[in-house]
């Protein structure tokens, strides 16, 4: 495999149920890095079964996943989680968080996981929640912080250990207009200005406006792969 960032050669994942599902069919795909991609189609698509193989959250029946060069569909468990924790980030629709820790403690729990000490992973949990202008909700605990404000902490969390890789599965799915317009504007915030990678499930068409390619999914192939800018605009 190449340089880029994200390779997919012949990946495809079955599923069997009394019958075999197809979720995926032979999905090749190349992602460089400081591309925001776009994964558009219809409920049962595959959409989000793409970007849980992607994301090593599961495996491919068949077919080779390399991030950064590094085959990632034959690692063992162990490595793999590894990998998970250095180099993705995640958000999802229901934000995940952990009720019984404040918003400063939510942000901070990855870097806590890979052995950094707590005062200094909540001094960077502190700056990141600032960049998602969040710095006066570092002591609020989820319940008492709005869906937007909830999935600003996710989105926090999920940058915190500066990932190779954001995935992002439906993080507008359960916001009204309002909050999910102030979250597409912070991802191609951080895409733009700091050249993170991210891949977005969405059924959301707003999310064109700001991603670089658009992958439309049908029947777990890519029915089509739409091109609207470059990575330097």
């Amino acid at each position: 495999m190449s340089a880029s960032l994200l390779q997919l050669r012949g990946v495809s994942r079955h599923f069997q149920t009394g019958h075999i599902v197809q979720a995926l069919n032979d999905i090749d795909l190349t992602v460089e890095a400081g591309e925001f991609l776009l994964i558009l189609g219809p409920s049962g698509s595959g959409k989000s079964t793409l970007l849980s193989v992607i994301g090593g959250l599961d495996r491919p029946t068949a077919g080779e996943i390399a991030l950064e060069n590094q085959p990632i569909h034959s690692l063992g468990e162990n490595k793999l989680a590894h990998l998970r924790r250095k180099k993705v980030g995640f958000v999802f629709q229901f934000f995940n968080l952990l009720s019984t820790l404040s918003a400063l403690d939510n942000v901070a729990l990855p870097l806590r996981m890979n052995g950094v000490s707590t005062a200094e992973a909540r001094a960077k949990a502190k700056a990141m929640l600032q960049q998602v202008g969040l710095g006066d909700r570092l002591d609020h605990y989820p319940a008492e912080l709005s869906g937007g404000e909830q999935q600003r902490v996710a989105i926090a969390r999920a940058l915190i250990n500066s990932p190779t890789l954001l995935l992002a599965d439906e993080p507008t799915g359960n916001l009204d207009s309002k909050n999910g317009t102030m979250i597409m504007e912070l991802l191609q915030r951080f895409n733009r200005e700091y050249k993170q990678t991210i891949i977005t499930v969405s059924h959301d068409h707003a999310f064109k406006s700001i991603a670089h390619r658009v992958l439309h999914m049908r029947d777990g192939y890519i029915a089509d792969i739409e091109h609207l800018r470059s990575k330097d605009n």
